[in-house]
């Protein structure tokens, strides 16, 4: 609970990503989130005593709908976004979908569809609910606190290049020096 306060608090704080958050409920999407850079980089930012730091890279807004699950859909939405807030790089992506690009059984809501993310602390997403800020975490906020950067089940193995090659490219490790760095051997 204290991890999921936390998150909340460097959100709430943050009015940046805040505004973010009311530009994608607003579109009132099913089962729809922000998830990965968004948080990770918001959290690790916090905990290396950084100041806030604008986004970068793509906001990454996930959603379910399994009657809308065409990339031209997602491509109308990230303009919708654009409309609102042009100075982001949007990503819509449609969970419904994604199986098929990742090599998966289908997923079943956004919710499963981060079970299969690279990053057990990117695998993180939240969004503006009724009484607040919602948090979704298959394998909880631990890692993304404590610095651990370690591969999920589904990239411990067969994906662990594709794993390392995020890290390498993404130079998590020069940008946050805390970062411990976990991989299965």
């Amino acid at each position: 609970m204290e991890y999921k306060n936390s998150l909340k608090k460097i959100l709430l704080d943050d009015p940046v990503r805040m505004s973010i958050l009311y530009a994608v409920q607003a579109l009132e999407l099913n089962d729809s989130w922000i998830g990965a850079g968004f948080i990770r980089d918001a959290v690790w930012d916090h905990l290396h005593g950084y100041e806030l730091s604008p986004v970068s890279g793509d906001v990454d807004v996930v959603w379910f709908d399994s009657e809308n699950c065409t990339p031209d859909f997602d491509r109308v939405l990230e303009e919708r976004l654009k409309q609102q807030l042009h100075s982001y790089d949007w990503s819509v992506k449609n969970q419904a979908r994604m199986h098929l690009r990742n090599g998966n059984h289908p997923y079943t809501s956004t919710g499963n569809a981060l079970f299969y993310w690279p990053e057990t602390a990117t695998a993180v997403a939240v969004r503006l609910g009724p009484k607040g800020i919602d948090i979704t975490a298959p394998y909880g906020l631990c890692d993304l606190f404590e610095l651990r950067l370690r591969p999920t089940p589904a990239f411990e193995r067969e994906k662990l290049d594709a794993f390392k090659q995020r890290v390498s490219t993404k130079r998590w490790i020069e940008r946050y020096p805390r970062l411990q760095l976990n991989i299965p051997i």
